[in-house]
């Protein structure tokens, strides 16, 4: 994340008096950026969905008694119609709230279980490998998942913040990190088989990519406090002039048609921001990996397992990073050695799988574990 830092600048992970993030059960308001933001009181008076439900993304300005939009579309006034509906009214209210209460209860949940799942599922990858391949291969292994994990963890909250700003309504971020994983997947793997070939005819790459982890840790050390506006976000300008987009959310849908012309939705554009933020942030964890062992199987599958459980684990931390304050700079420790590990490797010194696994284990564990102590 350090080197992503150059896109997404000023971004870190913020203690709790810094950013209240928000709850995965909450309502999401309306949003509004530059480019996309309309002034138009509401849309659903001008623009026709040929979906049922259109959430819109930008509206104006009102009170508690405005008129809201229901999950078919059709206004709903906020108006009691005689004092029937004003004794009613709160124990509608009681139970929409606790039926959203017990979904995202269920869907937490869920989450811990699947995320339990896929880390118990490289655990057992990892215990293969070292019977197939020796315990070589399967601190390799674990030494780079374990990498890929907390790096995934950091870059988490970029996420969190991409969906904020673009006020993505909670039922649809699932999809859009769905979407995101398989990119991330398909990215990697060709990041890592030009890296594989690169490396073997170029050793003074090591170099190059030691020189990157090392910038990478020392701006997770030196980084600006918290900037959560993605406004002024290279990544986010870049898709916003490039991606025409609609005003307003068409379903889950990622194209839509809009007055005769077809135009992203943006769903659409959220998954653009977060595919090149994972770009961004594969500068830091593939050289990372590469670090700890040049084989592009362990690469690969350490990146894979660390990928595929992203959108449980975001779930499970997504209302609890901001509690991590020692994890960015124990991640940034742990560049910071892999770098001094490759500059050793180049001169002829090195240095010990299982010592990288240790570290790598001990700096995270500390990391978290300052957290949680400073916390109770």
């Amino acid at each position: 994340m350090g080197f992503a830092s150059v896109f997404h600048h000023g971004v870190r992970i913020p203690t709790n008096s810094d950013l209240g993030l928000p709850s995965v059960s909450q309502r999401v308001p309306a949003a509004k950026w530059s480019g996309v933001h309309s002034h138009a009181s509401r849309f659903y008076s001008v623009f026709h969905c040929r979906r049922a439900y259109c959430v819109p993304i930008s509206c104006s300005k009102g009170t508690d008694h405005d008129d809201d939009l229901s999950a078919s579309g059709k206004r709903v006034s906020a108006k009691p119609r005689d004092g029937i509906d004003n004794i009613e009214k709160p124990q509608a209210h009681t139970s929409v709230d606790n039926t959203k209460e017990s979904q995202g209860n269920e869907a937490y949940t869920s989450s811990i279980r699947t995320a339990a799942l896929w880390v118990g599922t490289a655990v057992a990858f990892g215990v293969g490998v070292g019977f197939k391949e020796g315990l070589d291969k399967a601190a390799e292994f674990f030494a780079g998942y374990m990498l890929e994990q907390s790096l995934s963890v950091d870059n988490l909250f970029v996420f969190v913040l991409t969906f904020k700003y673009f006020k993505v309504p909670i039922m649809y971020q699932n999809r859009v990190l769905s979407y995101g994983i398989v990119g991330a997947i398909v990215f990697r793997l060709t990041l890592i088989l030009l890296g594989t070939a690169t490396l073997q005819r170029f050793e003074a790459v090591n170099l190059l990519l030691a020189g990157i982890l090392l910038y990478s840790s020392f701006q997770l050390f030196t980084g600006e406090e918290d900037e959560s506006d993605l406004s002024d976000n290279f990544i986010v300008k870049t898709c916003q002039r490039f991606i025409p987009v609609t005003t307003y959310y068409d379903g889950n849908r990622f194209i839509t048609n809009q007055d005769g012309i077809w135009k992203a939705t943006p769903l659409l554009l959220t998954v653009a921001v977060i595919e090149f933020s994972d770009i961004a942030f594969a500068v830091d964890s593939i050289p990372a990996v590469f670090g700890v062992t040049r084989d592009p199987f362990i690469v690969f599958t350490s990146n894979l397992f660390a990928i595929v459980g992203l959108r449980a684990l975001y779930t499970i931390i997504s209302e609890g990073m901001s509690e991590l304050e020692y994890l960015q700079p124990s991640i940034a420790v742990v560049l910071g050695f892999i770098g001094c590990k490759m500059i050793l490797d180049y001169f002829g010194i090195h240095v010990s799988t299982e010592a990288s696994l240790g570290f790598v284990a001990s700096s995270l564990t500390i990391g978290v574990a300052l957290s949680l102590a400073k916390k109770s």
